[in-house]
């Protein structure tokens, strides 16, 4: 990833911060990482913080639509230049955004004993929900069959799981997907997908890994956890 764009999750979607440099080089960059990533970012809504950047309507009109033609919608713009604020206003996109705060809607927060960042997400997750977030999913429910997760972590589920869950969407092979009953419509690590056995069993707390390039579920042992 470019080190001058960084990706969070935010409670209106997905915020791009983009950091010093030049604007070109910087917005080809960011064009690059939605299509390298184009699982990651499908669907979500994008916000960007260019900074100090300065940027004619045009130029910005031409990248909202080049987002648009990868499946993301450029929804807002933050500056600190005010006539690039004028020309994300000219565009209808959303200038002024509430801070993100660590909540139960499942913003993002920092930790202070520097563990990784992710998401908590305290509801159950019905058909027609989506979730798109970079770091690592925590959800207490249940993910209902036409639900989604897209992460480019760990996805830990503290109830059923039996809707779609992508992790290590970033191309991370050591990602887990973990649930008190794992019964996904499709599971997917980095680019492998599962095949979801036919017979049923007996419910029970399982946890599912890349091995050997396949993705194998074993039972939940927190003590034996890889992360």
């Amino acid at each position: 990833m470019n080190p001058n764009i960084e990706i969070k999750g935010i409670s209106e979607g997905l915020l791009a911060t983009i950091g010093e440099g030049d604007w070109t080089e910087i917005r080809q960059a960011l064009l690059e990482l939605i299509q390298t990533q184009a699982d990651f970012f499908k669907g979500a809504d994008l916000t960007l913080n260019v900074g100090d950047h300065e940027i004619k309507a045009a130029d910005l009109g031409k990248l909202r639509d080049q987002i648009s033609e990868n499946d993301v919608i450029l929804r807002g713009l933050i500056s600190k230049s005010p006539r690039t604020e004028e020309n994300a206003k000219s565009l209808g996109l959303t200038t002024h955004f509430e801070r993100p705060q660590p909540e139960r809607s499942g913003k993002a927060f920092d930790t202070s004993v520097g563990g990784d960042e992710a998401i908590f997400v305290q509801r159950t997750l019905r058909s027609g929900n989506n979730i798109i977030y970079p770091g690592h999913v925590v959800v207490i429910g249940d993910v209902n069959p036409g639900a989604e997760i897209i992460s480019g972590g760990n996805i830990i589920v503290w109830g059923r799981l039996r809707g779609t869950v992508h992790a290590g969407a970033s191309g991370d092979e050591t990602a887990l997907v973990c649930a008190l009953e794992l019964a996904p419509t499709q599971l997917r690590i980095a680019e492998t997908v599962s095949i979801t056995p036919s017979s049923k069993k007996k419910p029970k707390p399982e946890v599912a890994s890349l091995k050997d390039g396949q993705v194998i579920a074993e039972v939940w042992d927190i003590h034996k956890s890889k992360k």
